[in-house]
């Protein structure tokens, strides 16, 4: 599993999917906001913050995986899942054990060389307590899920970097041209590869010279179509 972990942080595909989970979670918690009308808290923006740490580590990842740059974007991913994981920790606990000696600020604190507040307030003001328990789901509040999800990240984040001194594993693209193909098969072209590496088609019985991008490019179209948009049977 480590020489696939490995394989995989030297791929574009890997990072921009990480990139594309906490881009996912950030729509959300727009959605809950101006959708929902949920007034984020102090520590909701900071959750925030964090959430935009790692996308960034995705795409600084996603730049030149293979060059030592990605230590880096591990480096931002593991601060940023940690400080994630620490704030929404204390949210839970002043949650869970409402306090008046436990309590968040008034507003997000941003240093003045970056007033996020000023630039996107739809994003970065906050409006709510932090005490003040907005939604649930399966008797679990907002602060612990984003404890499960950042604890994830971290997992992951450890396990990538653990990978590293072990040798990659060559992994090949399998993309095929059956309907019936997997989403496992899909997700394993988008990390096992870098754009750089050629990709085999096993359903035509030879080697495709196309570059890992043009398999990239189908699992996507792949999963839009029979996943996001799947077609009816008539």
């Amino acid at each position: 599993m480590l020489k696939f972990l490995n394989q995989c942080s030297r791929g574009r595909g890997a990072w921009l999917l990480l990139a594309l989970t906490a881009f996912a979670l950030e729509m959300v918690a727009l959605w809950f906001q101006h959708v929902m009308m949920l007034k984020p808290c102090v520590l909701c923006i900071y959750e925030r913050c964090a959430l935009f740490g790692v996308m960034g580590a995705g795409l600084v990842g996603a730049i030149a995986p293979k060059s030592p740059l990605r230590y880096g974007a591990i480096a931002l991913w593991l601060y940023s899942a940690g400080k994630g994981l620490q704030l929404a920790w204390e949210h839970t606990m002043i949650q869970l054990h409402p306090s008046p000696f436990q309590t968040c600020d008034f507003a997000a604190s941003f240093p003045s060389w970056l007033p996020l507040d000023k630039w996107l307030p739809q994003v970065f003001v906050a409006t709510g307590d932090c005490a003040v328990r907005q939604w649930e789901f399966l008797t679990l509040e907002m602060p612990q899920w984003l404890v499960g999800i950042f604890a994830a990240y971290l997992v992951v984040a450890l396990l990538v970097l653990i990978a590293q001194p072990f040798k990659p594993k060559n992994a090949i693209c399998l993309v095929g041209k059956s309907k019936t193909a997997t989403l496992g098969v899909a997700v394993f072209n988008v990390c096992a590869l870098s754009p750089w590496e050629r990709v085999g088609v096993r359903a035509s019985g030879r080697t495709n010279k196309k570059p890992a991008s043009a398999g990239f490019l189908l699992c996507a179209v792949w999963v839009i179509q029979y996943v996001v948009f799947p077609v009816p049977h008539l």
